[in-house]
């Protein structure tokens, strides 16, 4: 098999793996057009996948072609694709997304086992809720006389609340003579009413996702101790924990600071103008940036602590963090001030990370419904998990996402009375994992597991984390 090359970073150490998640799909493409030209399509699975919004990089990507060789081929970091000599779907049965060749989502539904269902239910009723009417499904059932199917996705569109679609598919099959028997497919009830008018996939997605994470935290999270009476002590003890926080952070994401640096440039004795004496002028950046944006925060706690809504402090203030942190970058010419204005406006991909973030046009529907989702939370323990890990999956900026996240997280904290929480730059490692377990599987449970450890230290007075000279 002839190569295929891939660009990637010249300082990219041996092994790194960013390269090639960020280059998985465009590389499908244009590899798999090459083999079969159009004669190929993706599985009715993986398609039913992307249909939903889900474009993780899959350990196997499955792909039918009349030309396949039936075989594995081997990709860089434990991927490969499996091609199948099967048959395709109808030229009308088949959409493109990206240069990719997948099965119109009806038919994807149709062809789709009943095992998606319960291996991802996530990604199953997301699709559902795309579906607007029955005659969507109705033609391609009637005509290959779908009755098993037709029982099976009346009984899933009733399971996410489309009952006039449910009911429409039933009548319409047995007026047409065929028995259909309901089925459920799905192994629980969904408990949340997907929205009808939402065509983009992403916002029921998030919903879904919000939903079926709530149990496992709150299951696990330490119980909340109330909001604290003495604002000012808890203030305080945010303050005190500046330089700790501010190592640890910003190390996690790859800047090397001293605590002597970052107290330097809290106190003001460093400028970007003439200093050039640090190390490294972009950490100081960093630093001084981190430390304006930890000023902005304290503020939001302050109103927060005063019974405020806290995903309301929070949709109406994190604009106003993300500009102190990179205000530095801005003045010192690294960065355009238009660069801090909204969303991103392009795609992100995150280091090392087979998950992908959604689109940068999906991100400015996403995040006023990931607010509404924080703000309507009664439980403070979900909005901390979840304010922090639905805030990371969705990446809403080109940069500073796991600083964003980790403020977040401890706005959330304080709503329900826990101590600031520092994530030590020792634990990075599980805490990418668990994150990670959260995006790509949909397993939040490490990630609950994580925060509630360092959590519960926390309210023991114990700390993890320490600075470099203790």
């Amino acid at each position: 098999m002839k190569g295929w090359y891939i660009p990637s970073r010249p300082d990219d150490t041996t092994g790194e793996s960013t390269a090639w998640y960020t280059s998985f799909w465009h590389f499908c493409s244009a590899y798999l057009q090459d083999r079969f030209g159009l004669d190929w399509s993706l599985s009715p699975e993986q398609s039913l996948m992307l249909h939903a919004g889900n474009r993780t990089v899959p350990r196997q990507l499955l792909v039918r072609s009349p030309r396949a060789r039936n075989k594995i081929t081997n990709l860089p970091h434990g991927t490969s694709l499996l091609e199948l000599r099967a048959a395709l779907p109808k030229k009308t049965d088949i959409a493109g997304q990206d240069g990719l060749r997948l099965f119109s989502l009806p038919s994807a539904l149709i062809a789709c086992p009943a095992s998606v269902y319960t291996q991802h239910p996530t990604d199953a009723r997301t699709a559902l809720s795309i579906i607007r009417d029955a005659s969507e499904v109705l033609g391609p059932l009637l005509k290959g006389g779908h009755s098993i199917v037709a029982g099976r996705l009346a009984a899933a569109f009733r399971n996410i609340g489309r009952t006039r679609i449910a009911d429409d598919i039933l009548q319409s099959m047995r007026t047409a003579g065929y028995t259909v028997r309901e089925n459920n497919p799905f192994a629980e009830q969904s408990l949340v009413a997907v929205s009808v008018r939402e065509r983009s996939p992403y916002i029921n997605r998030i919903r879904l996702m919000w939903q079926a994470m709530r149990e496992p935290v709150i299951g696990v999270f330490p119980s909340a101790p109330g909001l604290p009476k003495d604002i000012d002590t808890y203030l305080k003890r945010v303050s005190d924990a500046y330089v700790l926080d501010a190592y640890h952070s910003l190390s996690i994401e790859g800047y090397r600071v001293s605590p002597e640096l970052i107290e330097r440039v809290r106190d003001g004795k460093w400028n970007p103008d003439l200093d050039q004496n640090d190390r490294n002028h972009r950490d100081a950046l960093a630093a001084r940036g981190y430390w304006q944006a930890y000023q902005a925060v304290r503020e939001s706690l302050r109103r927060i602590l005063k019974a405020k809504n806290p995903g309301g402090v929070a949709d109406k203030d994190h604009s106003t963090w993300y500009r102190e942190l990179f205000g530095p970058s801005v003045t010192a010419g690294l960065i355009q001030a238009s660069d801090l204005a909204g969303y991103r406006n392009s795609n992100v991909y995150i280091r090392r990370s087979m998950h992908v973030p959604p689109k940068a046009d999906a991100v400015r529907d996403i995040m006023p419904t990931f607010f509404e989702l924080l703000s309507e939370e009664k439980e403070a323990s979900v909005r901390v998990v979840l304010g922090h890990f639905v805030f990371v999956y969705i990446h809403p900026y080109m940069d500073g996402n796991g600083r964003m996240g980790r403020f977040l997280m401890n706005t959330m904290l304080a709503s329900g009375g826990y101590p600031w929480t520092v994530v030590p730059v020792t634990q990075r490692k599980d805490y990418m994992a668990a994150l990670e377990s959260a995006s790509v599987q949909q397993d939040i449970r490490p990630f609950v597991n994580f925060l509630a450890s360092l959590v519960g230290d926390g309210l023991k007075g114990k700390s993890v984390a320490q600075l470099p000279s203790e």
